[in-house]
């Protein structure tokens, strides 16, 4: 591995990071096509069903790109979807080399693309900034190997791991530059969800400010349908799933799909058994922003991949709510390890995974 090849990924992987949010149910994909040094095209995946990023950055290099290499966040595709296979377009416009981060996460795929690439005669070198790469896939590759999305939890709390004071005010706990943060999660995941009670109290739209062109879809957990009808997220015309009991009347179910709402009924509320129903329909990485009871159940059942984690200089006290709705032995704990640790402003940030 060379350092030009890393400065090449570097900016693959800039380009890749554009899709953040926005490809679902594939994944972000980045590519540069370079040539005597130079980079001479840039390509990343949109969304679904439009090109690849391989296609898009030999399209701008032209017909220059024969005898060019490409380098690309992933593994190009060796089967046809919506899309044809980038290893088709790759071979066709002659490219010598390809520098490719990391391998297909699918095991029906894992390699496929690569070997079809050397049997064409094209050099191939696999791993230049391998784990960056896997990490910006990492919800796809959760999808591709498990069936569910990928979940983040997010959450706010005290000093004294308090999530809002004891008459329930939860506005603002952390402070700007935390909050600023969080926006820019809202715009790197396809779907948000947060609890019945936070939408009863708090009304929120969840949408990222400024949106920047992403629109995740709300994920509304419903089981008994009570929430009101003028709740924004059933009122603002943003994409909402609202997911609802056995026992919900057809009239309210009716009468939510007649406002733009989409929703799914369960028989049993387990939330392994619904992530499974969202999986299915392509939803790649949530976000869950609580509250406590919800991020309790998620905890419990073992289905958080992530934690983005922030701590204000605060305390609350003894009543204030707390972060996580359950109790474990100290032997059963769930526990995580830290990834990345900072400061947004006074609070302390961390985001840790299983």
């Amino acid at each position: 591995m060379t350092a030009k090849a890393e400065r090449w990924m570097r900016e693959a992987l800039t380009e890749a990071r554009k899709g953040l949010g926005r490809t679902a149910p594939n994944p972000a994909v980045g590519a540069v096509v370079v040539k005597n040094g130079k980079i001479i095209g840039r390509g990343y995946h949109h969304k679904a069903g439009t090109p690849h990023a391989e296609p898009l950055a030999l399209k701008e290099a032209g017909t220059a790109a024969k005898g060019a290499t490409i380098v690309v966040t992933l593994e190009p595709c060796s089967t046809t979807g919506r899309m044809p296979p980038c290893t088709e377009a790759i071979m066709a416009a002659g490219i010598k080399k390809v520098i490719v981060g990391c391998e297909d996460p699918n095991p029906a795929h894992a390699g496929r693309g690569l070997d079809l690439l050397r049997q064409a005669g094209i050099e191939v070198e696999v791993g230049v900034l391998e784990t960056e790469c896997r990490e910006i896939i990492r919800a796809f590759a959760h999808l591709q190997l498990t069936g569910q999305p990928y979940l983040t939890l997010k959450m706010a709390t005290t000093l004294d791991g308090r999530i809002a004071d004891a008459g329930g005010k939860s506005q603002w706990i952390t402070g700007p530059a935390s909050r600023e943060r969080v926006q820019e999660l809202r715009r790197s995941v396809d779907a948000m969800l947060v609890g019945t009670e936070t939408v009863r109290k708090d009304n929120p739209s969840l949408m990222p400010r400024p949106q920047k062109g992403r629109q995740p879809l709300r994920i509304i957990p419903d089981r008994h349908g009570r929430l009101p009808y003028n709740c924004k997220v059933f009122m603002d015309g943003n994409p909402t799933l609202c997911l609802l009991g056995k026992k919900v009347p057809e009239s309210r179910i009716l009468r939510l799909q007649k406002q733009g709402v989409e929703t799914l009924q369960f028989k049993s509320f387990a939330w392994a058994g619904i992530l499974k129903k969202l999986g299915a329909r392509g939803v790649q990485h949530i976000l869950c922003e609580g509250g406590g009871q919800l991020a309790g159940s998620l905890l419990k059942e073992e289905l958080v991949q992530e934690l983005e984690w922030f701590v204000a200089p605060k305390i609350l006290g003894e009543k204030g709510r707390p972060s996580v709705g359950r109790n474990w032995r100290l032997d059963q704990a769930p526990g995580f390890r830290v990834c990345e640790s900072g400061r947004f402003g006074d609070d302390i940030w961390m985001r840790l995974q299983k």
